[in-house]
């Protein structure tokens, strides 16, 4: 049993909206225990929209479509249902009636164009809408149950939770709990945590787990089905047991937690404090932590040093360091973690400085050249990073933020490489 979703609309397709009902969707067939195995955007044409119903109705048990049940002429999702269904359209008085009555209330006299969204398929029935003019569809065809709902969320969303669900329950679709899981890991490349887990990413495997990377942050994403959500989790359990012990250190969190998050848990836990001394990122690492909430009692602030000159005011790295070695150095990235600890009276101190482009690198120090350190308890580190002259600033300066609080993590967890 699956589902297959058809947004329709121009704005769509232009890139003028972003498709958000879809993802909203996605996520409430799956906790009706129907998984979406197709998903299509549809401009506002009437030949395109037809051979998407046709090819829809042939291959999924339930349809649901989004947009296009307004009154003007580029609303087509009646007409191109109809079509592919092979009936004609029919006046719904019910409908009609409550679209009058809708107008009614807010006190306005209905245009004409409106009782178009009263007409629907021949053997279909109407979703009705609470809180709008545009009905919904509910029919039978090919061996699909179809559901058209309105493009405008509030609507849709409304519309799929009292009038919709009722009815997948009602025919038998749905029953059984889909239930999702993401583990994320950050440390490693894509291809290499996948090299680590061929049993587990393989096709076909039950329950299923992909693999996705996002800002060099690698997810596991678990999914499995069962009677209840109690059965679901019990079918997963072992594979969250078997990414755990395989990738223990490098997992910083589940769901949306990040590497920011897993270091503020950590302090927390440990009752210590961070500050960080930033020269490359700019305040990126400062932003990553401040953006969470309750980071107030475990980091108190940070630097941005910049310049060589903030360096030696701000964070006393001495001036003939930086004029041997280079502010772009293991020494000096040693130097501003213990000169922002000092400065702030914290547990801990991060530093960042680098090379991130597109001017200022050397063939000693390219682009994309960056150190950290870490003071920490009676000692100071650093960690070398090299992440590619090809890579745009920004992305150096994202991911030179993010190695500096995986760097922070790791210390915190007593295992600094």
């Amino acid at each position: 049993m699956h589902a297959e979703l058809l947004m329709i609309g121009s704005e769509l397709i232009s890139g003028a909206k972003l498709d958000t009902n879809g993802q909203w969707l996605c996520d409430r067939l799956a906790a009706q225990g129907i998984p979406v195995r197709f998903s299509t955007l549809l401009g506002d044409t009437l030949d395109d929209n037809v051979a998407a119903f046709a090819l829809a109705i042939s291959r999924s048990d339930l349809v649901v479509t989004s947009g296009g049940l307004g009154p003007t002429q580029d609303d087509l999702t009646r007409d191109a249902l109809a079509k592919a269904a092979g009936v004609g359209l029919v006046q719904d008085d019910r409908a009609l009636a409550m679209i009058e009555a809708l107008f009614a209330r807010r006190d306005r006299e209905m245009p004409d164009r409106n009782r178009i969204q009263a007409l629907i398929p021949e053997g279909s029935s109407i979703l009705p809408n609470p809180i709008g003019t545009a009905p919904g569809i509910w029919m039978k065809t090919g061996i699909a149950h179809v559901a058209c709902l309105p493009g405008v969320p509030r609507e849709l969303k409304a519309m799929f939770d009292e009038e919709l669900v009722p009815r997948l329950r009602a025919v038998g679709l749905g029953g059984r709990v889909i239930v999702n899981r993401v583990i994320n890991l950050f440390g490693l490349g894509e291809s290499e945590v996948e090299a680590q887990a061929p049993d587990l990413t393989a096709r076909g495997r039950v329950p299923e787990v992909g693999i996705t990377a996002s800002d060099a942050t690698i997810s596991f994403r678990i999914r499995a089905e069962g009677v209840d959500e109690a059965d679901a989790l019990a079918a997963m359990q072992p594979t969250i047991d078997a990414i755990y012990e395989r990738f223990g250190d490098l997992i910083v969190g589940e769901g949306t937690d990040d590497v920011a998050e897993a270091v503020i848990a950590l302090l927390h836990d440990r009752n210590k404090t961070i500050a960080v001394a930033e020269s490359c990122t700019g305040g990126l690492i400062a932003h990553r932590l401040t953006r969470i909430p309750g980071v107030g009692p475990v980091f108190p602030g940070g630097i941005v040093s910049y310049a060589n000159e903030a360096k030696t005011d701000l964070l006393d790295v001495p001036a003939d360091l930086i004029d041997s070695v280079g502010a772009v150095s293991a020494e000096v990235a040693e130097a501003m973690a213990v000169g922002v600890r000092r400065r702030f009276g914290t547990d801990v101190g991060l530093s960042v400085t680098g090379v991130a482009g597109p001017t200022g690198g050397s063939p000693d120090k390219p682009i994309g050249l960056v150190h950290l350190g870490l003071s920490l308890d009676d000692h100071t580190t650093h960690r070398r990073l090299s992440l590619g002259s090809e890579q745009p600033r920004p992305v150096i300066q994202s991911r030179s933020a993010k190695h500096a609080l995986n760097f922070a993590r790791l210390g915190l967890l007593g295992k600094t490489p």
